[in-house]
């Protein structure tokens, strides 16, 4: 009787399980595996670097952390990069130790103010609220271009963002909202010197390179998550997952952007995602360059585990050279 009541338990029945990332119960319960506690901002003594957190919108609570240079001068204009993070929209956050290390070492080597929004998880915010908290975000940094952002303006940003010298950048899903927001920026009068593409979580109904040997098993797996981020959506060729599908009309040619480096990993398993991206967007009628970055021998987002790995300082090298030129 007992077991009887606890398999009806709707805080313990399984609704959805996408072990390892995220699992949902009957109840909305969620449980998440790979969250890992978040680190508070403030100066790291490494590299003496300076973060800070501000609100955005105050109606969807979404925020952003700040990473200062140390010993930038009052009145500095400085590149600025809007880094997205990932999780495949269900875990992470800009205060992640992963995210906030990496930014700390960028704004201390690339000499960058670093933004990084916090934008709301599937499955409780289902999609496409991470994208629209991303949009926002942008358009609440580029309200500060020309002296804006009124007398909400952020100081960090209205005293030391040189808007001439702007990239937008993600990581996984966080490069995946890092295309779409820059498809959508020339809309606010935006162009991005650059547009940083890090193992990027794109997604298709059709296989490329090795998805098909990975049985069809793991495509209809990755087609229910899709789904359950996002339901009501057409599944894997969804504008937001295949920017090259037909639904998505050709938009992949509008991003703002100069340039385009996409870095991608041998061992990663979206690693031919990376590689069909790259060469899709030089074959969709965008003007800009398209650069190709492989790091051999290594796996998805590598140089976060192991930011001071031989391959990790050399993607690093590459992405500072794309910053700087």
């Amino acid at each position: 009787m007992e077991a009887a009541a606890a398999a009806a338990d709707p805080d313990t029945e399984v609704q959805a399980d996408f072990f390892p990332m995220v699992r949902q119960y009957r109840s909305g319960r969620v449980e998440r595996f790979m969250n890992i506690a978040p680190l508070p901002a403030g100066a790291d003594p490494a590299t003496g670097v300076v973060s800070k957190d501000v609100v955005v919108d105050p109606a969807t609570g979404v925020w952003a952390r700040l990473f200062l240079p140390p010993g930038t001068p009052p009145g500095k204009k400085l590149p600025v990069v809007v880094y997205y993070h990932g999780g495949a929209y269900v875990v992470g956050s800009a205060a992640d130790p992963f995210t906030h290390t990496y930014l700390n070492a960028l704004a201390a080597e690339a000499g960058v103010l670093a933004v990084a929004p916090e934008y709301r998880l599937a499955p409780e915010h289902p999609l496409p609220a991470a994208y629209d908290d991303s949009w926002e975000a942008l358009r609440w940094v580029a309200s500060h271009a020309a002296g804006g952002g009124g007398g909400g303006a952020e100081p960090w940003l209205a005293e030391h963002s040189d808007f001439s010298r702007l990239f937008l950048a993600g990581a996984s899903a966080g490069g995946t909202i890092a295309h779409v927001v820059a498809t959508r920026a020339g809309a606010l009068g935006v162009r991005a010197r650059g547009l940083l593409i890090v193992h990027p979580y794109f997604g298709g109904a059709a296989d490329i390179g090795d998805e098909g040997g990975a049985g069809k098993e793991r495509k209809a797996r990755a087609d229910a998550f899709w789904r359950f981020l996002y339901p009501g959506s057409p599944g894997l060729d969804d504008p937001l997952s295949n920017p090259f599908s037909e639904a998505a009309g050709g938009s992949a040619a509008r991003v703002a952007a100069d340039r385009v480096l996409i870095c991608v990993a041998e061992k990663d398993e979206l690693r031919d995602r990376g590689v069909w991206y790259y060469e899709s967007l030089r074959a969709s009628g965008y003007p800009g360059e398209v650069e190709l970055l492989e790091s051999m021998g290594e796996g998805h987002v590598f140089y976060c585990i192991n930011p001071l790995s031989d391959r990790a300082r050399e993607m690093q090298e590459r992405v500072l050279s794309f910053l700087r030129k």
